[in-house]
């Protein structure tokens, strides 16, 4: 009987899919960081496969949140929007094997580009893809009670120490920096405007695809409906340099401007909502579990610890540039109100 290795898995799944038979080494490849990539050769086409993560899947409602991301991303295709769909085979998207899941993708050529070599051009791209986007429905809603961020910082600390885990003492050095930020992340949630849109709000720079200049929308599982100025606000920080704390104001403005190009609303109120910015702490809680072991296995802890790691450093350096980012879109974004722009349903 076989070892169910990942590759053996992919090689019963390309089967039953009716891809033809692999012809190469099925090859990991870089991805995000919650699934896994991999890259398959048959006789009849090269394909991207993602194996979705396990521990992920067992959550309350995450196949229903899949399911609805799915509906967008056939929207977002019937809207021309530039995204690498995953592949429809008997009728579904996700592909179910020995109790895996999965996605298929016809590969697409192209690279996504360094963290470090982002260009005001890419961001202008960046950000007129998602004014595209948040362009095709938005409307008004009835204000509602926004979703807060309630983590138990101190019972984290208590957990990493019992575990003896590498991230114990960097929880306990920052515990008090953490629990301002979400809390200034639960006043720029209750602040913002009641408009709903359909978004992508990881459409960060590792999820676009460049092929001789022309932009490719990837990794698509958390597509969903959410708040333009949130998501907008968040993304301009994540290409202007903010997760390798190199910030580049002129890429925040243009990320902006190529948003407001396709999709202006209206608002400028920008540097009061800037504390959205600070939604980094639900990514570190997630790592933290990982960190803690609730994931797969030891790499992903690893990966994990690492994260916890890198997501402070982010969290702190965001904090401390934060007085020249609300500088920028006090006196910067007014610039681009002075120009024609074409009102969409749903402004303010």
């Amino acid at each position: 009987m076989k070892e169910k290795t990942p590759e053996n898995v992919i090689v019963k799944l390309i089967h039953m899919c009716g891809l033809g038979k692999k012809v190469a080494a099925i090859e990991p490849v870089s991805g995000g960081l919650m699934h896994r990539m991999y890259k398959v050769i048959t006789d009849s086409g090269v394909y991207a496969v993602k194996h979705l993560n396990a521990e992920i899947m067992k959550r309350p409602g995450v196949h229903e949140n899949f399911a609805r991301a799915e509906k967008i991303e056939c929207i977002l295709e019937n809207n021309d929007i530039p995204i690498v769909p995953a592949m429809v085979i008997g009728g579904n998207k996700m592909q179910k094997i020995d109790d895996q899941f999965f996605y298929i993708f016809r590969w697409q050529e192209g690279r996504i580009t360094d963290w470090n070599h982002i260009s005001g051009e890419m961001c202008f791209k960046a950000g007129n893809i998602l004014g595209r986007i948040h362009a095709i429905e938005p409307q008004n809603i009835a204000h509602q009670t926004p979703v807060t961020s309630h983590i138990d910082w101190q019972g984290y600390v208590q957990e990493a120490k019992e575990k003896n885990s590498a991230i114990a003492s960097l929880l306990e050095e920052n515990t008090e920096l953490l629990i301002y930020m979400e809390s200034e992340l639960n006043k720029a949630r209750a602040s913002l405007p009641p408009v709903l849109c359909l978004s992508n709000e990881d459409m960060d720079p590792k999820n676009i695809m460049w092929d001789n200049g022309i932009p490719w929308m990837i990794d698509l599982e958390c597509l969903d409906y959410g708040n333009p100025i949130s998501h907008v606000m968040q993304l301009a920080l994540q290409w202007s340099g903010i997760v390798t704390c190199e910030m580049d104001v002129d890429r925040m403005i243009a990320f902006f401007d190529g948003y407001l190009e396709a999709y202006d609303n209206c608002f400028r109120g920008y540097s009061d909502v800037v504390g959205v910015a600070y939604t980094w702490v639900e990514w570190l809680e997630y790592n933290i579990q990982r960190a803690l072991g609730k994931c797969m296995d030891s790499a992903e802890r690893e990966l994990g610890i690492s994260e916890v790691r890198n997501t402070l450093d982010r969290m702190k350096y965001i904090h401390k540039t934060m007085p020249q980012i609300k500088e920028a879109l006090d006196t910067r974004l007014h610039e681009t109100s002075v120009r024609p722009v074409r009102r969409q349903r749903g402004g303010l």
